[in-house]
């Protein structure tokens, strides 16, 4: 008994009390806790991804085309695709930063999940959860950093802050989010905390030059492990993402800062330097072996990343040699900083001689990526590269006060030596890696999501001091706690209050935390309206390569491997054909169509698309893809140019053209900045009636509406020879000139649907309209036409709108040879007219419902002869069992009329078929006229419809509504000129202070 006791006894004694292990372990449990609320914000809403019909429903159109490479490496895995040739046609693209190790990791997973053999729902929902889960791994090296800047407290403070950052990095790590940004941040994370490690192991076993001569390696087997750890972290990293390069610059300048702060120190430069020789020559190893693609480009697996990581080991090797030279020759250690900057401008300046694609690659994404400064027009129209308007304004929305007490926190790390206290060449590291994410972040909006790691780990090293300044033993027992000072408790509420207040309710905006904006994530609005055109082009559309019955869709596997060919440009077989668009679609034309757009989101092809749309002829515009058909980049050139560059055009031809109301709206500001002429060429002020009163507002002018994109869209290619509309979405948009807030835009477009919701959102503010072809959207269109011609701004809706259209969302058109229309009319009595016209026109319907008149014009030879050119047939012969277009707009009666004269007088009719076959292979077609009375459709359409006020509503209902809802504006005809694309946009939260769009897209 008395042996159990003692035995009792001395456990007891030697036990650790439950006190004592909460205070080493509790940290475990609150991680654990963090992570399940950050998967949870994020994964709240999945279910808004799943559809009935199986089909994919993503947030983000870079989303779109991960879930490409994703379904791409299921079927071939492990291998990730070597080269696209479903994108940027007629050359198909190395896609080196898509297809990479992230979705290696989601496909393995679902590999493991479906037991090797995993079914598309599988791997659709392993690719939905995996993002947010990703997300949530974060925070471990979040914790870890923090802890050695902060000590336990300031991890669990950083991984707070991480999880309650409700910007950048939380909109692009939610569940329907398939993008490559938190496996970039994540492994960011991992490589800084293990090039920490590794710089303080170097630290306290200092190796040097002669243990690695003598081959000491118990002496350096520590520092060479951590090394070559931090090197493979890197290379992971590099792996995800191939600009990932951007940290070995990150490195190159800390190993350069540091290096010359030890030699002045009088402390040898060999422990640090060893560290970068080590894990940078990993690096470049690891990254050498991921070379896919000759170049220097920053986007793709080439030479930039192992030749940069083995600069940056070399000249560690370099800078610890010259301070032994330094040494031999007794020089003053002040002066070696200046030596290394000057041997560095050398070395730049010998890059620019010798190497100058690599020294403009460096400066340019320098430019564009890290520093404030330098970015190009274009850049401007992408949403997520643009440089944020009001950089304070922006890092608060992302982090609240967070930001400034992390500069705090900068400032305390840089004062340690200068107030006696310890300092590791791993703060150097640190303050480096956040100046530069300050800096990145500053340059282009996206890069939020990195600059949040900083935020987060330099906030433990504020929490940190100000528990020391002030003395708060927070960890301490209930006696420590009785102890606590008022004024302690005021400073502790205080901390608290500015890093989280305002990232919490009440301060935080309605809907603005991260549980209430993951509540609200959803698939991208733009995805979800091109599907419908995407599906039925899908249907109704030969495959690429049976094009004109060429039966060489076999070629083209969509899921088929395609080694990188010469040159980067793929010869595809006859019968292959590319899609003309904006390059925000292109993605969406891949994946949900399964065809091949010229343009993409890797901005490829984007000036040539750019020159496309805004051509001021249909003449231009053919020219323009012919010259693409044989291989030119035509951009400004003048048509005679233009013609020489077309000569040798070969099968690979656009043959459809898909344009949304966007590319009408407040997108075409930014087509036009890649090709020119800039965007004040296509409108102008113009005078309006509002309210009565005569008032200055900027609209489209005839430059717009002469451009091929105007053409098409507004005009349904009516007068053109070579392009029919065949699909239109059953869904439409208001397209014109608009006010929105203080904005006066002159394009600018809002679906029914996009304003249904407004109008849901204002607790019913409004009525709602069918967003489809019906009596009320044709009535509402008939009112829009009516205020257009009477110069005049409508408001009947409440938002508004002058010069005003009620347009399909998408429409598709094909580019066809066109059909010859010729005839011959003896004029025996003189009734026509010098120099008369003879037209051509017929009556068509969408499958919506939606009618309307093709017209085409041309001059009567003085013989009497003529011939027009039509791109619209009057049958539907052809489909895609033939090799052509299964069209779903057809001709009301089926025949062209066609006529010479003035209306109401004498002159000349017929009528004609027009085949399918005709119009797709440019046959000709021969018309009789007979001499009647032309009809005259002004007096039919009095007759028929009386008054069209009564038809439609006069000008005073719109009048009331000027009056009832203001002026639009304030008549100095400013227009606001928003050059913004995609956003990746991204059905994404492009910003966190409102921007959202679906475009997020990569920029080179």
């Amino acid at each position: 008994m008395s042996t159990d006791t003692e035995h009792v006894e001395e456990e007891v004694e030697t036990s650790p009390s439950f006190l004592e292990t909460w205070t080493d372990w509790y940290h475990i449990p609150v991680i654990g806790a963090v992570m399940l609320f950050m998967f949870w914000a994020r994964a709240q809403s999945y279910e808004n991804f799943i559809t009935d019909d199986g089909t994919p429903a993503l947030a983000a159109v870079d989303s779109w085309y991960h879930w490409r490479t994703v379904e791409w490496t299921s079927e071939n895995y492990p291998n990730t695709m070597p080269f696209e040739i479903f994108t940027g046609f007629p050359t198909g693209r190395y896609v080196g930063q898509f297809g990479t190790l992230f979705d290696q990791i989601i496909v393995t997973i679902a590999m493991i999940v479906g037991l090797g053999d995993p079914s598309t729902e599988t791997l659709y929902l392993v690719a939905l959860l995996t993002v947010p889960a990703m997300a949530a791994l974060v925070a471990i090296p979040v914790f870890f950093i923090g802890r050695r800047l902060g000590g336990t407290i300031g991890g669990i403070v950083a991984i707070l802050l991480l999880a309650l950052a409700p910007g950048q990095f939380f909109s692009r790590t939610t569940a329907g989010q398939l993008q490559h940004h938190v496996a970039e941040v994540l492994l960011m994370a991992f490589a800084v905390l293990a090039m920490m490690l590794a710089l303080r192991v170097a630290e306290r076993e200092q190796p040097i030059y002669e243990l690695v001569a003598d081959r000491d390696w118990d002496g350096l087997r520590e520092p060479t492990l951590y090394s070559v750890l931090a090197g493979v972290a890197l290379t992971l990293y590099i792996w995800v993402w191939p600009p990932a390069v951007v940290l070995i610059g990150i490195l190159a300048i800390f190993f350069t800062v540091q290096l010359c702060l030890d030699y002045v120190r009088n402390v040898s430069p060999d422990h640090i330097a060893f560290v970068g020789a080590i894990s940078l020559s990993v690096t470049a190893i690891g990254a050498t072996l991921l070379i896919e693609e000759p170049g220097t480009s920053t986007t793709s697996f080439g030479y930039l990343q192992p030749v940069s990581a083995a600069l940056v080991a070399g000249g560690c090797v370099f800078m610890a040699w010259l301070a032994r030279q330094w040494n031999a020759y007794e020089l003053d250690r002040r002066y070696y900083p200046g030596a290394i900057a000057g041997l560095i401008a050398v070395a730049f300046a010998v890059m620019w001689l010798i190497l100058p694609d690599l020294f403009s690659t460096i400066v340019d994404n320098a430019s564009r990526r890290v520093l404030p400064f330098g970015g190009g027009a274009t850049d401007q129209t992408i949403s997520e590269a643009r440089q944020p308007a009001d950089f304070t304004s922006h890092v608060f929305n992302e982090f609240g006060a967070a930001f400034y007490t992390m500069l705090a926190g900068l400032a305390l790390l840089i004062a340690r030596p200068f107030l006696g206290r310890e300092y590791r060449t791993e703060y150097t590291l640190i303050v480096v890696w956040s100046l530069f994410l300050i800096s990145m972040a500053a340059t282009q909006i996206r890069f939020a999501y990195y600059l949040v790691l900083a935020v987060a780990v330099v906030n433990a090293v504020f929490v940190a001091d100000v528990i020391r300044i002030f003395d708060l033993d927070i960890r301490g027992g209930v006696d420590t706690l009785r102890g606590i000072e008022t004024y302690q408790v005021i400073v502790l509420i205080m901390v608290v209050l500015l890093l989280f207040a305002p990232l919490l309710p009440p301060m935080a905006a309605d809907n603005s935390t991260t549980w209430e904006r993951g509540a609200h994530v959803g698939p991208s609005d733009e995805a979800m309206t091109w599907e419908e055109a995407n599906h039925w082009m899908a249907n109704n559309t030969p495959e690429p390569g049976n094009w004109g019955d060429a039966e060489h869709a076999d070629q083209l596997d969509y899921f088929g491997t395609y080694e990188y060919p010469d040159g980067g440009d793929y010869d595809y077989p006859e019968g292959t054909y590319g899609v003309m668009s904006w390059w925000d679609y292109g993605h969406l034309i891949t994946t949900q169509a399964e065809r091949i757009p010229h343009s993409n989101p890797f901005q490829q092809n984007a000036r040539s698309s750019s020159a496309y749309l805004t051509a001021d002829s249909e003449e231009r515009a053919e020219l323009i893809l012919d010259s693409i058909a044989a291989g030119e980049s035509p951009e400004d050139h003048s048509n005679a140019e233009l013609e020489t560059m077309a000569e040798d055009a070969t099968h690979e031809e656009m043959r459809y053209v898909m344009i949304d109301h966007q590319m009408a709206g407040a997108k075409f500001s930014a087509i036009t900045q890649w090709s020119g002429p800039d965007y004040n060429h296509y409108y102008e002020t113009s005078e309006y009636q509002v309210g009565g009163e005569e008032q200055n507002l900027p609209a489209p002018n005839e430059n717009y509406y002469d451009t091929t994109m105007a053409s098409l869209y507004h005009d349904d290619a009516d007068g053109m020879e070579h392009y029919r509309l065949v699909h239109e979405n059953d869904d439409y948009a208001f397209v014109g000139s608009m006010q929105t807030g203080d904005r006066l835009s002159p394009h600018y477009s809002m679906s029914i649907s996009e304003y249904n919701d407004l109008v849901a959102a204002s607790d019913g503010a409004g009525d709602e309209f069918e967003t489809g072809w019906g009596e009320q959207t044709e009535q509402i269109a008939a009112s829009l036409a009516q205020t257009r011609e009477n110069n005049m701004v409508d408001q009947s809706i409440g938002i508004p709108m002058w010069d005003a259209d009620l347009l399909s969302t998408v429409k598709t058109y094909e580019r066809v040879e066109g059909a010859t229309i010729t005839g011959e009319v003896d004029d025996e009595e003189n009734v026509l007219a010098d120099n008369a016209t003879v037209t051509a026109e017929v009556e068509l319907e969408t499958e919506p419902g939606r009618t309307f008149t093709y017209e085409q014009t041309a001059d009567v030879a003085d013989d009497g002869t003529f011939e027009l050119t039509v791109p619209y047939a009057t049958n539907d012969e052809l489909g895609v069992d033939d090799g052509y277009t299964d069209s779903s707009v057809e001709a009301i009666d089926g025949e062209y009329t066609v006529t010479i004269g003035e209306p109401g007088e004498d002159g000349f009719e017929g009528q004609t078929d027009v085949p399918e076959t005709a119009v797709v292979q440019g046959d000709t077609v021969t018309v009789d006229l007979e001499q009647v009375e032309l009809e005259d459709p002004d007096e039919g359409d009095e007759d028929e419809n009386g008054d069209a006020d009564d038809e439609n509503g006069d000008a005073d209902e719109n009048d009331d509504a000027d009056d009832g809802n203001g002026d639009a504006g304030d008549g100095n005809g400013d227009a606001d000129n928003d050059e913004e694309s995609a956003d990746d946009g991204d059905g994404d939260e492009d910003e966190a202070e409102g921007d959202a769009d679906g475009a997020e897209t990569e920029n080179e």
